[in-house]
């Protein structure tokens, strides 16, 4: 009866150390949040859960980000916020909203810089491009890499086939002020409204245009409202995968490289779907009644010429990336 008693306090001693140290490992675990402002369907949620998904099987399950669409953690600033204060470690954030921090970011939205969206990944090694990532650590934030959209087009009510289509036309643009040179350079009026009330908005007729890629075209089906497609190719919409400072400067050396490391497999693999994307999501608009409509391109070009001269004259960094693309 003596060796059960034994036998039995063993087991029990040994169950209490396994729970301890289940216990422990449960404890390290860090609950990280992402951030980001597009719809799941968007290649940018894809990529954020393929950096979230890569990171808690690389970790060991130490590292569990839960990932948060369509602003739900706030809208770009509020998320920039919050990554200051350490409260948001990663976020994927469009390279508009970054310029309100750095306005070297307002490169990337120069008209007519970039051929198509494959061009546009390559521009991103740039030293110039690497370089903005750079300067975020200034704002709390490092910049660990890019992720891409398809390039940006014109999805209209009525038909746009030049400039002159777009005159006093109310047109969803993305807050930042090249955006607003760039439509208002077009005659148009360019409006900011949070994507969830584009689809709405064109319904009532609020807007007439939507400034728009592929990926949240086909994402929100906002075709269904306003069916008339222009593919002017005006622009390209990268954002940056993002960390928080104060969180990276507390993690080890080991735990930068891993991170470094599942953010730049996801950077790579990110840039081969949105090129893959940016084809597929045509075909699935023209499918689904999105009516491509002949445009003259050039006189959207001429246009262009005198915002990207605006930009590159008022900064130097913005001059040496566009140099650099157009030299790709």
């Amino acid at each position: 009866m003596r060796k059960g008693l034994i036998r039995a306090l063993r087991s029990a001693a040994t169950a209490g150390l396994c729970a301890l140290a289940f216990g422990a490992t449960s404890a390290s675990a860090q609950a990280l949040k992402l951030g980001h402002i597009t719809p799941p369907s968007h290649v940018w949620h894809q990529v954020s859960e393929k950096i979230a998904s890569d990171l808690e099987k690389t970790s060991g399950g130490k590292m569990k980000i839960a990932v948060s669409p369509l602003q739900k953690l706030g809208n770009e600033a509020q998320m920039i916020n919050l990554m200051q204060a350490g409260a948001m470690q990663f976020g994927v954030f469009t390279v508009g909203g970054l310029s309100n921090r750095e306005e070297s970011f307002l490169a990337w939205s120069l008209p007519y810089t970039f051929r198509d969206v494959e061009h546009a990944t390559r521009a991103a090694s740039s030293p110039a491009a690497r370089e903005m990532l750079k300067r975020l650590e200034a704002h709390g934030m490092v910049g660990l890499g890019y992720a891409f959209a398809g390039m940006r087009h014109v999805l209209s009510l009525e038909p746009v086939r030049s400039p002159k289509d777009l005159a006093n036309k109310k047109i969803r643009s993305f807050p930042s002020p090249i955006y607003n040179d760039w439509w208002t350079a077009n005659g148009a009026a360019p409006t900011a409204l949070p994507l969830s009330e584009v689809a709405p908005s064109l319904t009532t007729r609020l807007l007439d245009a939507v400034d728009v890629d592929l990926d949240a075209l086909v994402g929100l089906k906002l075709h269904q409202q306003a069916p008339n497609l222009t593919l002017t190719n005006h622009m390209a919409f990268p954002a940056a995968i993002v960390v928080s400072k104060k969180w990276w400067d507390a993690r080890s050396d080991t735990e930068r490289d891993m991170i470094r490391k599942v953010i730049a497999d996801a950077e790579a693999w990110g840039y081969k779907a949105a090129i893959e994307a940016d084809k597929s999501n045509l075909d699935k608009a023209k499918a689904d009644g999105a009516k491509v409509i002949d445009a003259d391109i050039k006189a959207f070009q001429a246009v262009g010429g005198g915002v990207r001269d605006k930009y590159t004259a008022r900064n130097p960094l913005i001059a040496d990336f566009y140099k650099q693309a157009q030299d790709l």
